[in-house]
């Protein structure tokens, strides 16, 4: 029983560490001695886990993904379209807190991995999902599709990861506010289904 308790937490270091890593360095110039180091393991203990670093990142992608989920169910409102404001945002600041969701978005992106893109893949259905129950509940203004507002939302998350790469604000709840303080009017059907805090004017100040 004590050698399964400290070989989950050998791993779940792992798991920490390697995403730690992927973030800042990306998968390419992420090193497993680098990980091991980070997590305070020795390679071999790595190995015992992980067959590889493309395993390790998997699992990375994958814990990413549950810890996204998590936050989306916590955001249920009472419209779809506040959901999906709520969702946003609290996956932007889980972006900017939690390394784990951070490596998860930029593994996911990274075009050196084949067979990666679990986070987007899963976060394109989430906005799909939610933007077709704004549609069914007639929330959607007549002209816009979900796709085509799955599509602006998906874009902008994943350009928040990136643009982070080079100014951390982007990962900011100010960011995201005036990201639906500009889209949501193009999005509702009327401006009663806009939630307090993403009204036009919203956020105004310096980029």
């Amino acid at each position: 029983m004590v050698m399964q308790v400290r070989a989950a937490h050998t791993r779940q270091a792992l798991v920490v560490a390697a995403a730690e890593v992927f973030a800042d360095e990306g998968y390419v110039r992420a090193s497993l001695p680098l990980i091991c180091k980070r997590a305070g393991v020795s390679t071999g203990a790595l190995h015992f886990h992980f067959a590889s670093k493309d395993a390790l990142a998997r699992e990375v992608e994958g814990a990413a993904v549950d810890v996204a989920e998590k936050l989306v169910q916590r955001c249920r409102a009472s419209t779809a379209l506040e959901s999906m404001v709520d969702a946003t945002s609290a996956l932007v600041l889980a972006m900017a807190s939690d390394p784990v969701v951070r490596a998860g978005f930029r593994l996911s992106g990274d075009p050196s991995r084949k067979g990666g893109a679990e986070l987007f893949q899963w976060w394109h259905g989430a906005v799909r999902e939610l933007v077709t129950r704004a549609r069914d509940a007639g929330e959607l203004a007549q002209d816009v599709s979900p796709e085509d507002a799955a599509a602006v939302i998906m874009a902008a998350t994943v350009g928040f990861e990136t643009l982070a790469g080079w100014d951390e604000k982007w990962l900011s709840a100010e960011r995201a506010e005036r990201f639906w303080a500009f889209v949501l009017p193009r999005l509702a059907a009327s401006p009663e289904l806009i939630p307090d805090g993403a009204s036009p004017g919203a956020g105004e100040g310096p980029p």
